[in-house]
């Protein structure tokens, strides 16, 4: 069995949509969902929910979550999980895969194949990403876009295409980015020494730094297009796909 970690990071100030890995309104804490869309992966061996809040902590006590306590300083998730996976030997975890607590409906297939990617290619840090389903997540900020190049490594990330290059931008070239990640350990320590760039800061995408300090980044087309839980809407519509499931 492939060695990875699941670090899945879940802060209780989050600005879209306050709390969110606290709404429980489907009878499961949003990052309970989460949770238990990972355990069902199989290359996965260790599932940690990183958080800054208590209350965070006793709700993933209560479904019997691994929990870390971290810094409310950090200014992204990967920033987190790393300063879990420093407090543990190099050895337990060649490879880790950074899963928001807002991703309750991740294809866990798919996160497997982001850490065969990392196993077997030697790339140094893989994400997920799906085809645009819908035009208007083109203009959509909360809907972040990425457009690769012939080998499948990431060009650009952006939340805004301009008006005037919409008109040369297709849905089949440019995809939509899903916010889950994988790195080798050494690459994730790399990565997190190095300061927010500008760009990043602008435009509050962590993988931009990456892009920034010459990192390449293999994207893994997903074969399951979910969405995460950004706004009060994406919540909504997950709460009534969630009723549909169990109306089944």
């Amino acid at each position: 069995m492939i060695k990875a970690v699941v670090i899945i990071p879940a802060r209780y100030g989050s600005t879209r949509l306050f709390a969110k890995a606290l709404l429980k309104e489907t009878g499961k804490y949003m990052v309970q969902h989460t949770y238990e869309q990972v355990k069902k992966c199989r290359n996965v061996s260790r599932i940690i929910i990183a958080t800054d809040d208590e209350r965070i902590k006793k709700a993933a006590q209560s479904f019997g979550a691994e929990v870390r306590m971290t810094s409310p300083k950090h200014t992204c998730g990967t920033e987190r999980i790393a300063e879990v996976v420093r407090s543990m030997p190099a050895g337990q975890i060649p490879y880790i895969i950074n899963v928001q607590g807002d991703e309750p409906e991740i294809n866990p297939g798919d996160v497997d194949r982001m850490i065969d990617g990392l196993h077997k290619t030697g790339v140094d840090m893989t994400t997920l990403a799906c085809p645009i389903g819908y035009k208007k997540d083109l203009v959509d900020f909360n809907k972040v876009k990425v457009k690769l190049d012939k080998h499948g490594f990431a060009l650009w990330f952006k939340r805004v295409i301009k008006k005037e290059s919409l008109k040369n931008i297709t849905t089949s070239e440019v995809y939509r980015h899903l916010g889950v990640y994988g790195y080798k350990r050494r690459s994730l320590i790399k990565f997190t020494s190095l300061a927010p760039t500008p760009s990043e800061i602008a435009n509050r995408l962590e993988q931009l730094r990456a892009l920034d300090n010459g990192f390449r980044i293999k994207v893994i087309l997903a074969k399951d297009a979910h969405y995460g839980i950004d706004t009060k809407e994406d919540y909504m519509n997950f709460i009534e796909r969630t009723k549909i499931i169990k109306g089944r």
